[in-house]
């Protein structure tokens, strides 16, 4: 029922899950022992949740061959914080022919599965339920909108401006920066960058858009900076949100900087677009 996404053969190369946290092991027993605590508390949830009439325990080797797909196109990602104390794990959901859905607890390095603690077959929409838990992060019904945008952007109704103002912030900035899928939870960053910014520029694009960006340095030992994007409304001097995101790419921030630098007082917000 767990397993990590990396092969199970043997092999003489370590088995490498998150580099940055030390999570690199020699073996698979080494691996397992690692989070053996996890997958207990997970398994153990399981089984004292789950319905006898449910898929049989014996038969989860048959659906085994879901995995893959769930974890490359799934229907629903879902963030949960509280399940395993002081620790970020991810669920991931997709329906399957047959009123199977196929459920995976997951462990992400840099937006990327790279261990499975627990994953099974289920036809019974009540447990499935259960694992809808925390925060959604993805949700297919919504995948054409950018897995940045957040409630009350223009990013989040589709508008065209702030899709393509997005799509070009993604390409240029650097790979090793805050993971997209993590953006949701910089999300409060937003008011306070809006109201008590540190910076604020304006600047026209080449469709006359005028452009105004809200910077804000947050924290003393976990620096990064939050960049709010809003659209200038002319005749009232307003400003329309287009979507917002937190960086540490100090390059990426710099493009930002550019135009005519504003004071705080002169600039009228809107909540959103």
């Amino acid at each position: 029922m767990s397993m990590s996404r990396t092969s199970r053969k043997k092999t003489a190369d370590p088995i490498v899950i998150d580099e940055s946290a030390g999570l690199i092991f020699q073996t698979e027993a080494e691996l397992y022992e690692h989070f053996e605590q996890e997958i207990q508390v997970l398994e153990n949830e399981f089984f004292s949740i789950r319905s006898k009439e449910d898929v049989n325990e014996h038969e989860f080797s048959r659906y085994d061959t879901q995995l893959e797909r769930l974890l490359d196109d799934p229907d629903e990602v879902w963030e949960d914080n509280d399940t395993l104390p002081g620790k970020r794990m991810f669920i991931y959901i997709r329906s399957f022919d047959k009123g199977v859905q196929h459920i995976a607890a997951c462990y992400l390095t840099e937006s990327t599965p790279s261990f499975v603690y627990l994953h099974f077959p289920t036809t019974d929409t009540d447990l499935a339920e259960r694992y809808r838990r925390g925060q959604l992060v993805f949700e297919r019904s919504q995948s054409d909108a950018q897995l940045g945008a957040i409630d009350g952007d223009a990013l989040h109704e589709g508008d065209e401006l702030a899709e393509g103002l997005y799509k070009a912030m993604l390409l240029l900035r650097s790979e090793k920066d805050i993971p997209e899928i993590d953006f949701h939870s910089f999300a409060d960053c937003r008011e306070v960058a809006l109201e008590d910014a540190d910076e604020i520029w304006r600047s026209s694009d080449s469709l006359g858009n005028v452009l105004v960006s809200f910077i804000k340095e947050f924290g003393d030992e976990d620096e990064f900076i939050y960049i709010v994007v809003t659209v200038e409304d002319a005749p009232s001097g307003s400003h329309a949100l287009l979507f917002s995101f937190p960086t540490r790419d100090k390059g990426l921030v710099d493009r930002y900087r550019h135009g005519e630098n504003l004071q705080a007082e002169e600039v009228v917000q809107e909540s959103s677009h």
